[in-house]
């Protein structure tokens, strides 16, 4: 494939589409497998037909089941193709019938309030990270932030004494987010032990470091929710996303609308924000199966 192409698709990615720095690394290594495929059967990507395009994705589909990776990869051949035919480089798009893998609708987890203040509570606010690691977890269950978006949190981005933060989403989109007044508690006495820190020129600007004044990594906020709730007790597989999940599942169980909570979350699309939905249902049946009375032996 012409270093050119390759060059002006990443361009498309990162300014066109707006794409996160892993986003753009996902679809260029997709692109490389496609690439691989091309030269190995002699085919000139410009010319591909659609049986070309199908046969890349069976032979994809036949060496990676899991079935989330297939999806991504069908995504990256079609972000490609839609690419040549908006640059002219095409005047179709063999892509278009490409048939999607069914992919199995998982809930995700959620924890109850009461897993959710263990959680809290397994936080050692002796340790010099304490307040931190409370301050995230606030963070996280208070305002529903994704992990990348709580560590690329900004000083300059909050407004506390508004109650609100300015969040810088998936694709460079921004959204107002409350501060709930727990996470401003719990923040403000990270900020004191912030302080007391050696902060690094460049993250002067960066909400939460680690102790060498460092932006936290994202391996750490998941080390870090992980080990508390295995102090805490709790048997589900936790992650930072699990708050998240709960944060959503929490509000719409306690009257929230569904576009408000898309908002919130900063979801694009509403019918992402809908799973939480099927949650809320699932709850529904089993007070049914539990407390209804043609359900009692």
């Amino acid at each position: 494939m012409a270093p050119q192409i390759r060059k002006d698709y990443r361009t498309y990615l990162r300014l066109e589409k707006a794409l996160s720095a892993n986003s753009v690394e996902a679809y260029e290594q997709d692109l490389d497998k496609l690439s691989d495929f091309f030269d190995k059967n002699g085919i000139d990507p410009l010319k591909a037909s659609f049986d070309d395009l199908q046969a890349f994705v069976y032979e994809q589909f036949n060496s990676q089941t899991n079935v989330r990776t297939q999806a991504r990869i069908l995504s990256g051949v079609r972000s490609f193709y839609r690419f040549l035919l908006y640059h002219n480089l095409r005047d179709d798009d063999p892509s278009e019938l490409l048939e999607s893998p069914r992919k199995d609708k998982r809930l995700p987890e959620v924890l109850t309030l009461e897993e959710i203040n263990s959680l809290a509570g397994a936080v050692d606010l002796s340790a010099a990270e304490g307040h931190r690691n409370r301050a995230i977890i606030e963070m996280l269950y208070g305002s529903g932030l994704r992990v990348s978006e709580l560590v690329g949190l900004r000083l300059s981005d909050m407004y506390l004494k508004e109650g609100y933060m300015l969040i810088r989403g998936k694709g460079s989109k921004q959204r107002l987010v409350p501060v709930s007044p727990e996470a401003e508690k719990w923040f403000a006495f990270w900020l004191e032990d912030r302080a007391h820190l050696d902060v690094k020129p460049e993250f002067k600007d960066t909400a939460f470091l680690n102790h060498y004044g460092r932006q936290l990594t994202r391996a750490m906020v998941f080390t870090i929710i992980r080990r508390l709730a295995e102090k805490a007790g709790i048997r589900k597989t936790v992650s930072p996303h699990t708050l998240r999940h709960s944060f959503a599942t929490h509000l719409l169980q306690n009257g929230a609308d569904l576009r408000i909570i898309q908002q919130l979350l900063g979801h694009e699309d509403i019918t992402t924000t809908e799973i939480y939905t099927h949650i809320d249902i699932q709850d529904l049946r089993r007070a049914v199966m539990q407390f209804h009375p043609a359900n009692k032996e």
